[in-house]
């Protein structure tokens, strides 16, 4: 199914992202989050782009396929463009279409300062755009509530977006946030511009302070003040920043249904026990 398909609905969406093993990890590490989640019925799972550092056997594509496949879920596949040429990109459209991949995230990627990034896509409207005319496939895109951390202004990122969603992009998936009051004037900003596509929020439970403090200095997400006396008060006990962490989440995600969120994207960190408590603590709020 393509993912815009399950908006019609009018109910909460409610997804999970996971990422693939590196080269020196595990397979199972992979299939035992796919087996702590998979019975929670998420209405998708997307896969974050890993290419040349997984495993043999455990590219986005194939993880992709498998939650398809032997998981019966829908999912997404990740794909980054900033170091792919045309040619890379055809490859991708038919091994996508081999594997029966109907619904990709387009993403820029990181640019590596050690190496010269490709010219034929230096946007993920660009990849957008070049992959419609060529494929079928869904495309969902990225958007960053307090913007993208290298964009001059909100305004001037949310003309991006729009550029990237008439390119093609059906779906948005927010980067992490912390404050939903900075989530909603951004959604205000969205729809003034014309984007009507479904935004789910991404949400990370914050279980571990230095986690959270490193992924918010590579995306610039604001931290208020309620977020950082929880992190101040409990980072030193793993197990009370574990549980405020949860419980600071499932705020978060009781709060923006009752606003009336389009969906609710849970960054798993391929750590289903967390994600399930989540899950369980909601499942009533979402599926209303």
């Amino acid at each position: 199914m393509k993912i815009p398909e399950l908006f019609k609905s009018g109910k909460t969406v409610f997804s999970f992202e996971i990422f693939p093993p590196k080269k020196d990890g595990s397979i199972e590490t992979v299939y035992n989050t796919l087996d702590g989640l998979s019975d929670l019925h998420p209405d998708f799972i997307s896969v974050t782009y890993g290419a040349g550092g997984t495993l043999p056997g455990a590219s986005t594509r194939e993880i992709a396929c498998i939650i398809k496949e032997k998981y019966h879920t829908n999912s997404i596949a990740h794909l980054t463009c900033v170091n792919s040429s045309k040619a890379d990109i055809d490859r991708t459209i038919e091994e996508f279409k081999a594997s029966g991949i109907e619904n990709v995230l387009a993403l820029r990627g990181d640019i590596n300062p050690d190496i010269p990034p490709k010219k034929d896509f230096m946007h993920a409207s660009d990849l957008i755009s070049y992959m419609r005319e060529r494929s079928d496939l869904s495309f969902s895109g990225a958007c960053y509530p307090e913007g993208h951390i290298e964009s001059e202004s909100i305004d001037k990122d949310i003309e991006n977006l729009k550029i990237k969603v008439d390119a093609g992009a059906s779906h948005l998936i927010s980067q992490l946030f912390f404050d939903n009051s900075a989530f909603y004037r951004f959604i205000q900003k969205v729809r003034a511009a014309g984007i009507t596509v479904p935004v789910e929020a991404g949400i990370m439970p914050c279980v571990n302070a230095k986690q959270i403090q490193r992924m918010v200095g590579l995306c610039g997400a604001s931290l208020p003040q309620k977020f950082t006396k929880m992190i101040a008060r409990y980072e030193n006990n793993p197990e009370a920043m574990r549980s405020a962490g949860i419980a600071y989440a499932v705020d978060q995600i009781v709060d923006l249904c009752s606003n009336g969120v389009d969906g609710i994207h849970l960054y798993t960190m391929n750590n289903p026990a967390i994600a399930r408590k989540i899950a369980e603590s909601v499942s009533s709020v979402i599926r209303i």
